[in-house]
């Protein structure tokens, strides 16, 4: 559920003084911060803000299309390895000796103009 209109959008305090500050020297320093939950203003745009993975500090460049978004959006938590199934398969595939299965057949091979059956 969103949060309430009258409220308005939700930043740490802590962020949004170190950006005013940042602002108000005109630097563009990185911002290290753990706040995922803060909402992107457009007091942000322009700036680095280091945004902590819970590993890690994830550097993110504020954009204009960010705006309105959370900063725990554009920083991962986890790393997506592939499925454990499909790799398995194209393993098991590649050392039967069948080709890929995007791969054309070679010219001469397989005799006739049938296409091989789908397993």
């Amino acid at each position: 559920m969103p949060r309430s209109l009258k409220k308005g959008p939700f930043i740490d305090d802590h962020l949004r003084k170190k950006v005013e500050a940042l602002n108000v020297r005109n630097e563009k320093k990185v911002v290290k911060t753990w706040s995922r939950r803060s909402t992107i203003l457009p007091e942000l745009v322009g700036h680095t803000i280091a945004v902590h993975n819970g590993k890690k500090f994830i550097p993110v460049y504020i954009t204009e299309q960010m705006v309105g978004h959370k900063l725990g959006e554009f920083a991962p938590t986890r790393t997506f390895k592939g499925h454990a199934v499909k790799a398995a398969l194209v393993r098991a595939a590649a050392a039967a000796g069948v080709p890929a299965a995007g791969a054309a057949p070679a010219a001469g091979a397989g005799g006739g103009g049938a296409p091989a059956p789908k397993s």
